[in-house]
């Protein structure tokens, strides 16, 4: 696309560009396929006649939602053969995404693990309106449906939604001082100090992806996730470092072993507690931690 810089079809699709893929990636949980859409909306985009779209940025919006739709579709029958939990590929974000506080909440682990229980369209219809705010009639033409029709799929996934997210949103500080302590007590391995910074009912998630060990069910209890972690820290013979980090526009710890990223430990505070915890070690999915992601609302 560099070769066409000054084409104006390149030029509103680079404008547009951080705001596609955040669309697509709230859509789809995975940076990889993300890009893939952006791939794909491109290539559709420069056979239109600019002369006839109205409004560049709803055009493209709409053209990405679809794409996104068809992937995710086609994506349900990999993930239900996925070895073990699966959960949203981590993306390393710049303080700006955090500063947005309804951005920072829209691609956080949390929210997006509680959205791959919508169903394809109710996901769409949720982030498109919910975290992009965009009208009825624009989603209605995205996702080929009424926009009477998409007003009762936006209700009923936001209902769900509503159901299942966290109980409240938590300052960035708040979170990074439960990490602070949990990540204390785990370098020093002291058990008390970790069962007291995690809420009675955590839950720990780990994706291992079928190729990194991990547990292949959700764990439960601030006593058997604490000993669990401590336990399988003492089993490695690495020397394990970790590092604060901004993923997915909230707090986060990357977890090295004799310098070589393990896995991105993100979490869910409630309380001044540690409610969820979120642990990928899938290689595949840690690609773009080294690296910012730059996502965008507008």
């Amino acid at each position: 696309m560099s070769d066409r810089a000054a084409d104006p079809a390149t030029e509103a699709f680079v404008a547009h560009r951080n705001l596609l893929f955040t669309v697509a990636y709230e859509m789809l949980g995975s940076a990889a396929d993300a890009e893939d859409v952006l791939q794909e909306t491109w290539l559709r985009w420069v056979k239109v006649d600019l002369g006839q779209v109205r409004d560049q940025r709803a055009y493209l919006v709409r053209v990405t939602t679809r794409q996104a739709l068809n992937r995710l579709r086609a994506l349900k029958s990999r993930r239900e053969a996925y070895v073990g939990p699966w959960l949203p590929e981590p993306l390393l974000t710049a303080p700006d995404v955090a500063e947005d506080v309804e951005l920072a909440e829209s691609v956080s682990m949390a929210l997006m693990l509680v959205l791959e229980t919508l169903s394809p369209t109710e996901r769409a219809v949720f982030v498109l309106r919910e975290a992009f705010d965009v009208g009825y009639d624009e989603i209605a033409a995205a996702v080929d449906k009424s926009p009477a029709a998409v007003r009762q799929i936006a209700h009923r996934a936001r209902r769900h939604v509503d159901a299942r997210r966290p109980r409240a949103a938590v300052s960035a500080d708040e979170t990074r001082a439960a990490m602070e302590s949990f990540r204390t007590a785990v370098e020093t391995g002291d058990l008390k100090g970790l069962v007291e910074v995690l809420a009675p009912g955590v839950v720990l998630v780990g994706d291992g992806g079928g190729v990194k060990q991990a547990a292949l069910r959700p764990i439960v209890g601030a006593d058997k996730v604490g000993r669990i972690i401590l336990g399988g820290l003492a089993k490695v013979t690495a020397t394990v470092t970790t590092e604060a980090g901004m993923v997915n526009g909230n707090p986060a710890l990357l977890l090295r072993l004799d310098g070589e990223l393990d896995g991105i430990l993100a979490v869910r505070v409630e309380d001044a507690r540690i409610a969820g915890l979120y642990y990928v070690r899938n290689p595949a999915k840690l690609t773009r931690v080294e690296s910012e992601t730059p996502l965008a609302r507008r």
